[in-house]
């Protein structure tokens, strides 16, 4: 009796880390059944020589939270071979909610991770209140990949405090009542609970809610959490790689029976050596047997600016103000105006918010992205070098620059991470034996971000593509965002090509493997926009033995579902 779905000749990289090796595959019932030796016949066969036969990647930092509820094919990560992916990331989310309280989630959401709150009002349909009841109605819809979620901080606090939800201070029967609602989610299945505690997540309200929420808070939550069973405890912080209450906490959390912590890792230009310190702890407290990793990026992170983009150099200036909401053509047309273009030049950028001024005006730090998709562009390349060169403005420079492509050209600028202005932090980071890679944020920064693509740029720039540095072994990059990701989250049901395990893998043409400039596409509820990067490369993705995606195209398969809970 035959298999269902077998791979004939592939170069298999299993995602544990250990040598590539050719040979063959099988699938059955949605499982791995044979790696390797002698594979009977298959009802489908691919022959896959020459090819990269890969597990799916594991992407534990997305914001599909939305999304989720009313789109299928889970675009873009889908699309860059995600067979999993855990949201609910950085304490934005949308359960547990009470009916009054849900236009103040999206707003925290619009805010926090750029995705139109027009699409989220026109898209969610809001069949639930408690965490477990949102995973009830996610469950109800197929889609390409799997879900697993996290109970988000800021939804936890309006759930038990409402519009004081930004207030400091909960009293001891609302942090019971959190600690009790925490570990119910857990038991019904969330993967975790998010909080984040950086203040570049505000909204009009100010700071989201649970930001400097005190240690008994963020205690009486793990306490809960522990009490439930194992689940991880995940952070975006600006201090926790430095600042001492908070590693006292991280380490109180750690210690809880079953808990995993995991936080965002960058490199900080104030201290641009903390991250190196900060991984030798992890790896200290691993030593101990204690579950703390650090979350590491593929590249920095980067913003788009392009003239669709939420934000650009002149998205502030009052002469483009009033384009704001036009097309692209209204505002190619207007920039062709040699009057309008002098008087937009000649004006200076006016916002009350401090943090959008510097970023559109650091041209030091800001790139043109070219067709080659160069995310390690060196200092020299900077519109300021450039301007200074050509004994010109940086503002002329940076319009001529998004003006390219009939007005579709984009800027590259790193965020954190690009101290040195190239990638060598970053190798560190992938390297360290402590980490694992996330933070693509796939689903959210709809219009200024388009980090969905790491898990391929991963492969493209590290085992590929690097020239301003060495680069990475395949077998590291694969472990890293396979078996590696899915330990973080308890996941042992999938991450590595092993018998038994979850019949989740991407073949793909490594050296046909090429990502295109990115693009702004209007496809969400609503017409709402949402920037993708196109991809070329991956022949197969195969989720629980089904092919979902052949050459790049949808197959209609839909056999993702949602993630309930460590195995």
């Amino acid at each position: 009796m035959g298999h269902e779905l077998v791979i004939r000749n592939g170069t298999i990289v299993d995602g544990t880390g250990a040598d590539r090796f050719t040979g063959d595959l099988a699938m059955d019932d949605g499982l791995i059944t044979q790696v390797g030796g002698v594979v009977g016949q298959g009802t489908r066969e691919i022959d896959a020589d020459g090819a990269i036969v890969a597990p799916g990647w594991v992407d534990i930092h997305t914001h599909y939270d939305g999304q989720v509820s009313w789109d299928a094919e889970m675009a873009p990560s889908s699309h860059h071979g995600a067979t999993t992916v855990v949201m609910g990331n950085c304490g934005v989310g949308f359960a547990p909610v009470r009916p009054s309280e849900r236009d103040f989630l999206i707003e925290l959401m619009e805010a926090v991770e750029d995705i139109p709150g027009t699409a989220l009002h026109e898209g969610i349909d809001w069949q639930w209140e408690s965490f477990g009841e949102y995973l009830d109605a996610l469950q109800s819809m197929p889609r390409t990949l799997d879900v697993g979620a996290q109970v988000p901080h800021a939804a936890l606090r309006a759930y038990v405090s409402g519009q004081a939800a930004h207030e400091d201070d909960l009293n001891a029967d609302q942090l019971q009542q959190m600690s009790d609602l925490v570990g119910q989610a857990i038991r019904e299945g969330a993967l975790g609970f998010s909080t984040s505690r950086t203040i570049l997540h505000s909204s009009r309200h100010g700071l989201i809610p649970g930001t400097t929420a005190l240690p008994d808070e963020l205690l009486a939550v793990g306490q809960g959490m522990s009490k439930a069973g194992e689940a991880v405890f995940q952070i975006i912080s600006d201090g926790i790689m430095h600042q001492d209450e908070e590693k006292a906490w991280v380490r109180e959390i750690a210690d809880m029976p079953g808990l995993t912590v995991t936080y965002s890792m960058a490199q900080d230009p104030g201290r641009p050596d903390a991250f190196r310190s900060a991984l030798d702890e992890a790896a200290g407290y691993q030593a101990e047997g204690k579950k703390v990793v650090p979350q590491v990026p593929a590249r920095p992170t980067g913003m788009l600016f392009g003239l669709q983009s939420s934000l650009h150099p002149f998205a502030l200036h009052p002469s483009l103000r009033p384009f704001r909401r036009a097309s692209l053509e209204e505002k190619m047309a207007a920039l062709r105006d040699p009057n309008f273009r002098e008087r937009l030049l000649a004006e200076a950028p006016q916002s009350n918010h401090g943090v959008a001024h510097m970023l559109v005006t650091n041209w030091e730090q800001i790139f043109r992205l070219g067709e080659d998709c160069d995310y390690e562009p060196p200092r020299d390349c900077s519109i300021g070098a450039f301007a200074r060169r050509e004994g010109r403005s940086p503002e002329a420079v940076a319009l001529d620059w998004l003006m390219e492509r009939d007005g579709k050209a984009f800027l590259f600028s790193p965020l954190g991470s690009y101290v040195e202005f190239n990638h060598d932090a970053i190798k560190t980071m992938i390297e360290h034996p402590a980490s694992a890679v996330g933070l693509s944020d796939g689903g959210a920064h709809c219009g200024l971000i388009c980090d969905a693509s790491f898990p391929t740029y991963l492969l493209t720039h590290w085992v590929n593509g690097r020239t301003r540095g060495s680069r990475l072994p395949l077998e590291l990059v694969v472990h890293k965002q396979t078996q590696a990701t899915a330990n973080v989250y308890g996941l042992g049901d999938r991450g590595a090509l092993q018998v038994g395990k979850f019949a989740d893998l991407n073949i793909i043409d490594l050296e046909s493997l090429q990502l295109h400039v990115p693009e702004m596409i209007f496809d969400l509820p609503a017409g709402g926009p949402r920037l993708i990067q196109p991809v070329d490369g991956y022949l197969y993705t195969i989720k629980s033995g089904q092919v979902t995606f052949e050459r790049g195209e949808p197959t209609g398969e839909r056999p993702g579902g949602v993630v309930r809970g460590r195995r």
